[in-house]
C-alpha cells in the first residue's frame, strides 16, 4: 500500500503528479498535481485502477476537500503535434504550475521527470502504488479525465467512449471503421492514421 516514505524523505511541500490517458486512441491526456494535508489525509488510497468507479468518485471528493489540486490537460492536436511521451509531460508541468503555491518537491510517476520542472522531481515507478500523494493524483486524474470522455461520447455517440474512455477497445475500432475519424481521435496513433490513409487513397 502507498504511504508517506517519499513525502517525509523529501521534506517541505511535496507534490504527486500522474497522468492518465496515454494509450487511448481519442481524447486528451491529464494530469493532476495534489499536496496532500498530512495530516488529513483519506483513507483509502490506492492506485486508482485498483479501486472501484465508485470508491474513486468517494476519494477524489475527500481529496479535493482536503488538499490542494491541480489538473492539467495536452490536447489532441499537441499530442499529435509533439507526440504522446512528450504531450504527458506537458500536463504534467501544467498541472505543477496550476497549483497556488509551489512545491518544494514533485514526486513523479513513472521513470522520467518531466523537463522544465523548477523545482526538485523524483520519478517513482509504479510510484501510484508507493506514494500516497501521486496515489492521490492517480485517482484525481482518472476521475477528471472519465467525465470528460463521457461527456464527449455524447456528442460522438457510437464510439462508447462512456465505457471505454477511448481506449481501443474491440467496439471503439470497429466504431471508427464504420463511422470514421473524428476531432477528438489521435491522428498521429497508427489505427486512426491507417484509416485516414485508406480514407486518402480511397478519394485519390
Amino acid at each position: 500500500m502507498p504511504d508517506l516514505f517519499f513525502e517525509t524523505q523529501a521534506g517541505g511541500r511535496v507534490a504527486g503528479i500522474d497522468e492518465v490517458g496515454r494509450g487511448p486512441l481519442a481524447g486528451p491526456v491529464t494530469a493532476a498535481a495534489v499536496v496532500l494535508d498530512l495530516v488529513a489525509v483519506p483513507e483509502g488510497l490506492d492506485d486508482s485502477k485498483k479501486l472501484s468507479v465508485k470508491r474513486r468518485e468517494t476519494l477524489y471528493d475527500m481529496i479535493c476537500a482536503s488538499a490542494e489540486v491541480s489538473v492539467a490537460h495536452a490536447s489532441v492536436i499537441e499530442i499529435d503535434r509533439f507526440n504522446i511521451l512528450q504531450a504527458s509531460f506537458l500536463a504534467m508541468r501544467r498541472a505543477v504550475e496550476g497549483l497556488r503555491t509551489a512545491p518544494d518537491h514533485v514526486l513523479v510517476d513513472g521513470r522520467h521527470v518531466p523537463p522544465g520542472l523548477r523545482m526538485p522531481a523524483t520519478p517513482l515507478i509504479k510510484g501510484d502504488t508507493r506514494s500516497l500523494s501521486i496515489s492521490a493524483a492517480s485517482i484525481v486524474a482518472k476521475i477528471c479525465r472519465d467525465r470528460i470522455m463521457v461527456d464527449l461520447a455524447q456528442q460522438h455517440p457510437g464510439y462508447g467512449w462512456e465505457t471505454n474512455m477511448g481506449y481501443p477497445s474491440k467496439s471503439h475500432r470497429t466504431a471508427l471503421e464504420n463511422l470514421g475519424v473524428t476531432p477528438w481521435h489521435r491522428c498521429s496513433f497508427r489505427p486512426v492514421h491507417n484509416i485516414l490513409y485508406q480514407e486518402k487513397f480511397s478519394t485519390d
